[in-house]
């Protein structure tokens, strides 16, 4: 029989309490806390069934603790669930985001056993008594507000936390997710790619046009001026250099001809 340094508190929700003389005072039903101070004080018993009397512990009385009991040490002030409904606690509070949406409640919390200071609490999307239910742990820090059965983050949702426990419908979700990005991160690194060896493309072909373009020397006569060029004043002196040309190229073919 031994003390643990940190305790879950739904593991010592599941235990019996058994004093020092051995008397069974029942399950422990609820945690005695000190919400401003994220603290546990202590917890509350439930002896009978027939009764509305509670016992309530102290901290400093829990002395050890087995796989079915809680070990005691001392006596335990009485009292009832009318009361106790009127003790403050942040057990199943809502959370809220830094919007002011709701994201879920609290289920559990961690706490050091010495000390009963709350390390961090345990999110549920939804009840947490339905099996199976994920859990998100809140750490201190990220609340910024507490009123009483609500309490403020600053996050946005619960996977900018650190999941606790996942169900199998959140695992299925959290790969799902980590798939989507693993894709999208392949779409943009070949989208990139693309991109850039268009680009490169686009270079090489203009540098090939540019290439490819035919400059004219400076001193080429182009085939539209050289009629200027001559020496014409009028229609008639071109019709008669035509006539002119034609004779002579009929009398150099004459010349080659072999019957004449």
């Amino acid at each position: 029989m031994t003390v643990p340094n940190k305790l879950l508190l739904s593991d010592l929700l599941k235990h019996n309490v058994r004093c020092d003389i051995g008397i069974d005072h029942g399950p422990i039903v609820k945690a005695w806390m000190h919400p401003p101070a994220h603290r546990i004080l202590g917890w509350v018993s439930r002896p009978s069934n027939l009764r509305l009397q509670r016992e309530v512990w102290r901290l400093d009385q829990f002395k050890g603790i087995t796989q079915e009991e809680v070990y005691v040490k001392g006596n335990c002030s009485i009292s009832d669930d009318q009361t106790l409904e009127r003790f403050p606690t942040l057990m199943n509070a809502n959370i809220f985001n830094r919007n002011g949406q709701k994201l879920g409640l609290i289920a559990d919390f961690v706490f050091e056993v010495k000390t009963g200071n709350i390390q961090y609490y345990l999110a549920s999307r939804s009840n947490p008594l339905i099996p199976g239910t994920s859990r998100w742990r809140l750490s201190i820090p990220l609340i910024i507000d507490k009123q009483p059965g609500s309490i403020s983050c600053d996050i946005d949702n619960f996977e900018d936390l650190p999941i606790y426990k996942a169900s199998l419908r959140e695992e299925i979700l959290s790969k799902s997710r980590k798939w989507r990005n693993q894709f999208q991160d392949l779409t943009y690194k070949a989208s990139d790619k693309l991109e850039g060896w268009i680009d490169d493309q686009i270079s090489d072909d203009g540098v090939q046009q540019n290439d490819d373009f035919y400059i004219p020397p400076e001193n080429d006569d182009s085939y539209d001026d050289w009629v200027d060029n001559l020496d014409i004043d009028s229609f008639n002196d071109l019709n008669t250099m035509k006539k002119r040309s034609d004779r002579a190229n009929t009398k150099n073919e004459n010349d080659f001809d072999p019957w004449f």
